[in-house]
């Protein structure tokens, strides 16, 4: 059985997002091994630095269970076909809250054409519609200028400074929080950010 509003792909010119599937292997690999540099400062990581790596295979298997469970929604980003980064909406919540929080990367070679931001918008209006969620947060460390930038240009609420929230690159970081309602866009995130693109 699947959860409310999975699996989904979606499209919006060259940029699509779809399910992480374990065949996502090799490219998934290839891209985060070329954007190491780029993407470690941001990386969560476990507070236990005992604790072994988890395996590609591991993630996918854990991911599916959670979006089988209706807790997440792994996506893949994918940019004329092919693999370029990840955004993953996570922390479902029913009941009184419907709520989840977005978390996203993708490969430099493609940052600053709007790939991100059309992926983030694709999977907000998901949320919003299909998925039957009111909010979407994403938390950022505010030294992260680039992920600032994504949440900016699609008018997310800044919600202010969260103390030691997660576990980055090896140590608890404040992040800032940002946030959207579903009545906040009303004709959908990704028409709002097509009319601020024109």
């Amino acid at each position: 059985m699947s959860a409310r509003g999975w699996p989904a792909e979606l499209a919006d010119g060259p940029v699509g997002v779809r399910p992480l599937r374990a065949r996502d292997a090799g490219a998934w690999r290839d891209v985060r091994r070329r954007n190491v540099d780029w993407l470690t400062p941001w990386e969560a990581t476990p507070p236990d630095p005992s604790r072994p790596p988890v395996s590609f295979q591991a993630t996918v298997r854990f991911l599916r269970k959670e979006a089988r469970a209706g807790r997440a929604l792994p996506f893949v980003v994918t940019y004329q076909g092919e693999l370029v980064g990840q955004v993953t909406v996570g922390g479902v919540t029913r009941g009184s809250l419907c709520s989840a929080h977005i978390g996203y990367w993708v490969d430099s070679r493609v940052a600053g054409r709007g790939v991100i931001p059309t992926a983030v918008a694709l999977v907000t209006d998901h949320c919003f519609a299909a998925v039957g969620l009111h909010r979407i947060e994403v938390n950022i460390r505010p030294e992260n200028a680039a992920s600032l930038r994504v949440v900016e240009k699609l008018g997310f609420r800044d919600e202010g400074l969260r103390e030691r929230l997660l576990h980055i690159d090896g140590d608890w970081r404040d992040h800032r929080s940002f946030a959207l309602t579903a009545e906040e866009v009303p004709e959908g995130l990704l028409s709002r950010w097509r009319a601020a693109r024109r």
